[in-house]
């Protein structure tokens, strides 16, 4: 991945770090967006020389051109891969029933989650060549009914639609995978290995059939499958 750019949001902690790791460790230019200054020179000092940071909130559209700008001068052929990883979860996770959401909550979550994802798309595309591949990280809460999930669960279906919009509209392989819930801060710690979850993201970018992620959802029983 010597010639390949990949740009990660919420790539300072949880999955989005462990997503930006992973990358890094295959050889990949890595460019991270978040929040906390601090946090970004923290990442890019431990995940190496080939990584860059750049303070992005997903809420913000110009942050995020910024962003996608930085990943396109950092390599010889613009932004291979983008991971958009920035997600909240505002309450305890799975106890936040969608009766009791605030209106405040509910906008953020869906800003952040679903719309953050949009804008993420929409500012790389420009900086991607045809073959490029967008990996968005979901959850099987997103098209399974289960109580307590709320404005998150809502937050994922829509991210979903917003995959397959974008595998519709353009060129570029743009995909959901679905790892399972992964034990972040978000999850309270609960679920997959960080890692792991990550390995998966990495592959499903680099070794799986575009046709095959291009406006799917791809499951851990996929990545079993192909990969044991």
């Amino acid at each position: 991945m010597d010639d390949t750019t990949v740009l990660v949001t919420g790539g300072t902690d949880g999955l989005g770090r462990a997503v930006a790791a992973a990358f890094a460790d295959a050889g990949a230019r890595v460019v991270v967006g978040a929040r906390d200054a601090d946090d970004l020179d923290a990442t890019v000092e431990e995940l190496g020389d080939e990584v860059r940071g750049l303070r992005t909130d997903v809420r913000d559209e110009y942050d995020l051109e910024r962003l996608a700008e930085t990943a396109a001068r950092f390599g010889p052929a613009g932004v291979g891969v983008v991971v958009p990883c920035a997600a909240v979860y505002h309450g305890d996770y799975g106890e936040t029933p969608l009766p009791e959401q605030s209106y405040a909550g509910f906008d953020d979550t869906v800003r952040t989650n679903a719309r953050g994802v949009f804008a993420t798309v929409r500012e790389s595309l420009p900086h991607m060549p045809a073959d490029g591949q967008v990996v968005v990280p979901t959850e099987g809460v997103a098209r399974e009914s289960r109580p307590g999930f709320g404005a998150y669960a809502v937050s994922k279906a829509a991210a979903e639609a917003v995959v397959r919009g974008f595998a519709a509209d353009c060129e570029q392989a743009v995909g959901a995978v679905d790892p399972g819930p992964v034990a972040t801060d978000l999850s309270g710690g609960e679920g997959r290995d960080p890692g792991e979850a990550a390995a998966m993201v990495r592959w499903a970018a680099t070794e799986l059939d575009p046709d095959t992620l291009d406006g799917g959802v791809v499951t851990v029983d996929e990545w079993d499958a192909a990969t044991t």
